[in-house]
């Protein structure tokens, strides 16, 4: 696929996490953007067995077959869609990720100046641990609701609001937050009127604070992350710097995987490492050129 390139370029997983161990060890600064990748390498799956064990009940009865499309259904009225929000919400943003992925990334980096830009939005960063002044999640975060309309930017933390809803449908929250249904327990499938959550300001409904449309909410914690990352940039392009790009694809790569190779090319000492499961990007062309076309000898990819 890509010929002499790849073949040039490609680094076995062995061979590469070594000479990322010695990329690290002579770095100043560290750079991570994160995609949804890494979540999925952590156990944050929205499909098989973990769909299955807190959506069986929605997958009946409306033909659902994923978390992702399940996101985007239209249910019959907001008592549904927030016992649906309040289950998704709750096991990709409160629960620990099944796996320690992103504490063994934590531990890669330790005593590191780094910072991590990622599209996540399920928070697990600084659940396992890295500072949230080091952090900016440019997508939203499942933590927030905003204002559907939006008629100002602000977001509300709804992590109470969350627990009432799951309590109301019959669930125990137990160690490291994971959902628990008492035997014999069917889940219902609806939460009170009651807790359907509206504006403070303007009454509107409220929504998840997601990056879906022109409606998401850039509130004044979103601007502060973005001015340090960017600060962070500025600071660092002069020096040996490597960037790693930790499970992101081209569904969005203008924010982390163009940045990067743009940076990397640029930056007069910077390296650049993919960490992805097979090949970290398939092939792709913009007009006649090929996206691959700006990359350098500083590249390195590592299959993880």
């Amino acid at each position: 696929m890509f010929g002499g390139w790849y073949s040039k370029y490609h680094v076995e997983t062995e061979n590469g996490l070594e000479k990322l161990r010695v990329a690290l060890d002579e770095a100043d600064a560290v750079i991570i953007g994160a995609g949804s990748g890494l979540s999925t390498s952590a156990g944050v799956t929205y499909a098989g067995e973990r769909f299955e064990k807190y959506f069986s009940d929605f997958a009946e009865k409306f033909g659902i077959k994923d978390m992702y499309s399940g996101g985007f259904y239209p249910f019959p009225d907001m008592e549904t869609y927030w016992a649906w929000w309040s289950r998704h919400i709750w096991i990709n943003r409160y629960e620990k990720a099944p796996k320690p992925v992103y504490e063994d990334l934590r531990k890669l980096v330790e005593g590191k100046d780094y910072f991590v830009i990622t599209t996540n939005v399920d928070h697990q960063f600084q659940t396992s641990g890295f500072d949230k002044k080091r952090l900016f999640y440019t997508q939203g975060d499942y933590g927030l609701l905003q204002c559907s309309k939006p008629c100002h930017k602000k977001t509300y933390d709804n992590r109470e609001l969350m627990e009432q809803m799951l309590w109301a449908q019959g669930y125990e929250i137990g160690e490291d937050n994971r959902l628990v249904l008492p035997n014999g327990v069917a889940p219902k499938m609806k939460v009170p009127t009651k807790l359907i959550p509206r504006c403070p300001v303007c009454g509107e409904l409220m929504t998840v604070n997601l990056r879906c449309d022109g409606t998401f909410v850039e509130d004044e914690g979103w601007h502060q992350a973005a001015e340090r990352y960017s600060e962070f940039l500025r600071r660092h392009q002069n020096l040996k710097t490597v960037f790693i790009d930790a499970g992101t694809g081209m569904n969005t790569p203008t924010i982390i995987k163009f940045a990067f190779w743009r940076m990397t090319n640029e930056w007069p000492d910077a390296t650049y490492v993919c960490l992805n499961k097979g090949r970290p990007m398939r092939r792709k062309r913009y007009g006649k050129r090929q996206s691959v076309s700006m990359m350098t000898s500083r590249v390195q990819w590592i299959n993880a």
